[in-house]
């Protein structure tokens, strides 16, 4: 199991990467990683791209700080119920992107068979009902897509993506977002061209063989 400092080291190289790429504006989201039986997550009130060793709570799958004097970030209880749900979770990246906050705050879920890319590592992008962010309701909300999806936007909100690496949670958000600015350029042109039930079930195939 890796060390706390090493799991730190790793949140911090990702969130300077999601800053470079405009992916984590300002002190909004959080990141998190799964430490035998505790999370080590983004303290309150820190920005991703700017992280130090000391932007950190370790909480249990409660949400309560079991070591340091750093308050968690707002939506631990967010990270917990994912956690709790996927034992093939290990690293979490809640982020507020552009692309991705848009379809969130417009209310439209990236569900529909565009890219066949996509298709193979999301199937589909599901949209949360809103909930207060940091409330009981949102969790609520938003897990009940947890068990089927590995990523959720969340209305009015963000997008959240969960993985069995960083590395792997940090290129399915840079995906999505890619996404979900393709789909908005379809508009712009007229539509995207759906695939068809067939071509859909040909990459679900590919994806199993895989």
């Amino acid at each position: 199991m890796k060390t706390i400092n090493e799991l730190k080291q790793e949140i911090i190289t990702y969130g300077k990467l999601a800053e470079a790429k405009d992916l984590t504006p300002g002190v909004s989201g959080n990141m998190s990683a799964r430490f035998g039986d505790k999370i080590l997550i983004t303290s309150s009130g820190s920005a991703n791209g700017y992280l130090s060793e000391d932007d950190f709570a370790l909480i249990d799958y409660d949400g309560n700080v079991v070591e340091g004097d750093k308050k968690p970030s707002s939506e631990k209880l967010l990270h917990c119920a994912f956690y709790r749900m996927r034992e093939d979770i290990n690293y979490i990246i809640h982020m507020h992107s552009p692309y991705l906050s848009s379809f969130a705050s417009a209310g439209v879920a990236l569900d529909e068979p565009i890219m066949a890319e996509n298709v193979f590592y999301f199937g589909k992008i599901p949209l949360a009902e809103y909930g207060m962010p940091s409330s009981v309701d949102l969790v609520e909300k938003t897990a009940m897509y947890f068990n089927e999806y590995d990523a959720v936007l969340m209305a009015n909100h963000g997008f959240i993506v969960g993985s069995r690496d960083i590395k792997d949670a940090f290129l399915k958000l840079t995906l999505a977002e890619s996404y979900a600015q393709v789909v908005l350029n379809t508009k712009i042109l007229g539509g995207a061209k759906i695939l068809n039930d067939e071509q859909v079930k040909e990459i679900y195939d590919l994806r199993k063989k895989l």
